[in-house]
């Protein structure tokens, strides 16, 4: 029997304390940072920042033809968005070819590795042979034991590992428990490819072991592939990381998530409003928990996070809490950190940068500003109006409020407000309540406020109006009023 990482071997809970724990994210470049991905490296980031060790970054693009570079700039932006700061230099797998050969070279001189002179067409016929018999197509081993001077003429061979056939392989995972499966379902897979290039299940633990990684933490559809890495780490007479897979992301109706469940990369997030602190609670929450918490500041996420506490069971991604969640968020941030978020928005919607000022009206006015927003983008445009030049533009349902009966208002509240000296809120609420109260009969509150803040916003949804005007300031006000009433 082989066995891979027993606890009882290499003291995992005892030794953690001790060790200097090495985890990484270990994406493909061939598309954008999708939300599992996200997800695993968040994992892997805090279980190491946990344990004071190192959180490492490595492109997997040996597949040339799909990888691309626009792929690697989308992987380090959505990380360096999502705040998972790496240790060390990003390694690029494909530039670490001649160490992986070199390994080759090792196993085939230990002998636990082999050259396999089989054609095309011998593989082809042994699939067919498999398919007719009703079982699953293995390499049959045909060339584990023959002499290499039997090669057929003109065939460039494969390197196969010569993988144990008796007994069984068992992983003890930290998120899956014990799996065992018997080694005869396992054949000796290839290491490197007859035109020399070394395949992805030799390169990972050929740069897992380089780069000292203790912890493989990724997603359940590689717990297979955990059982072949295994045999080339003790063929090769290393010490085999601990492994934590976890279950993959569903939609919320539990199929597998795709696009129309949410399945965007991390930038189209970022895009649609998110902060990165909620979307970083909102993954961490994606089948992992801690008692009956729901929203997790990063700093507590770093004490509490666990291998331990991950669930085994598929997490199901739900857009509305995720927008729920970035609302809390949102209405908890400082209000210059908000502010600084929503500027380029802002600036780009203007097609003008902010000036000082301006700045400074957004911070004093952000704390009303917050208290409706569930995303970024929808928190600048709801602030665009402070910053608006004048005239400004108006929404048809505050064009309605700006009928006669609206700009009677406007006109009389005008010349009385240019009288007015404390231009404070409770003040500016104080009269506007008076002068409603002073109607024959009363006027509702509504009736004024509302012509109010369609003159002053361009919209029927504001901050409080009292609030909007003193942040505004008296000039201001009176300024965008007479816009309204047409006299200026």
């Amino acid at each position: 029997m082989v066995v891979v990482c027993p606890r009882s071997a290499y003291l995992f809970l005892q030794n953690l304390d001790t060790m200097t724990v090495v985890t990484r994210f270990a994406p493909s470049p061939t598309g954008f940072l999708h939300i599992g991905g996200a997800r695993t490296a968040l994992f892997n980031w805090l279980f190491a920042r946990h344990h004071g060790g190192k959180f490492l970054l490595r492109i997997e693009d040996t597949d040339r033809a799909r990888s691309t570079d626009d792929a690697v700039d989308a992987i380090y932006d959505g990380l360096k968005w999502l705040g998972l700061n790496w240790d060390e230099d990003a390694i690029s797998q494909f530039s670490r070819v001649e160490r992986h050969r070199e390994v080759v070279e090792t196993l085939l001189a230990q002998g636990n590795a082999y050259r396999c002179y089989c054609t095309r067409e011998e593989l082809a016929q042994m699939r067919e042979q498999a398919q007719a018999e009703g079982r699953k197509w293995q390499y049959d081993g045909r060339w584990r034991d023959r002499d290499p001077s039997e090669a057929p003429p003109g065939v460039d061979p494969v390197v196969r590992l010569k993988a144990p056939r008796d007994g069984e392989t068992v992983i003890f995972d930290h998120v899956q428990g014990e799996v065992r499966v018997a080694n005869d379902q396992l054949d000796d897979m290839v290491l490197m490819r007859d035109d020399g290039t070394p395949t992805y299940m030799l390169a990972v633990v050929v740069d897992d072991h380089d780069m000292d990684i203790t912890h493989i933490i990724r997603g359940d559809d590689h717990l297979t592939n955990a059982f072949r890495q295994a045999q080339i780490f003790l063929a090769m007479g290393w010490h085999i990381p601990e492994f934590a897979h976890i279950p993959l992301i569903h939609g919320p109706d539990g199929a597998k998530m795709s696009k129309r469940h949410g399945a965007l990369g991390v930038d189209a997030y970022r895009d649609q409003g998110f902060l990165p602190e909620a979307m970083r609670n909102y993954l961490l929450r994606l089948g992992w928990a801690y008692g009956d918490e729901e929203v997790i500041s990063t700093e507590q996420a770093i004490e509490w996070f666990s291998l331990e506490n991950i669930g085994r069971s598929a997490a199901r991604f739900d857009f509305a809490k995720l927008t729920h969640l970035n609302g809390l968020y949102i209405r908890s941030a400082d209000d210059a950190y908000l502010v600084e978020t929503i500027r380029p928005l802002m600036e780009k919607s203007r097609n003008e940068a902010l000036n000082e000022g301006q700045i400074a009206l957004l911070v004093r006015a952000m704390s009303g500003l917050k208290e409706r927003a569930k995303d970024i983008q929808e928190l600048a445009d709801s602030a665009m109006f402070f910053v608006s030049p004048r005239p400004l533009s108006y929404t048809e349902k505050a064009m309605n409020l700006l009928d006669e009966d609206g700009l009677t208002h406007l006109r009389r509240l005008r010349d009385e407000f240019s009288a007015l000296g404390d231009w404070k809120s409770d003040r500016i609420e104080t009269h506007i309540r008076e002068y409603a109260d002073a109607g024959d009969p009363p006027i509702k509150l509504g009736k004024v406020a509302q012509p109010l803040r369609a003159a002053l916003s361009g919209s029927t949804v504001s901050p409080p109006i009292f609030e909007v005007m003193a942040l505004l300031g008296k000039e201001e006000t009176l300024g965008r009023m007479d816009d309204a009433l047409g006299t200026h």
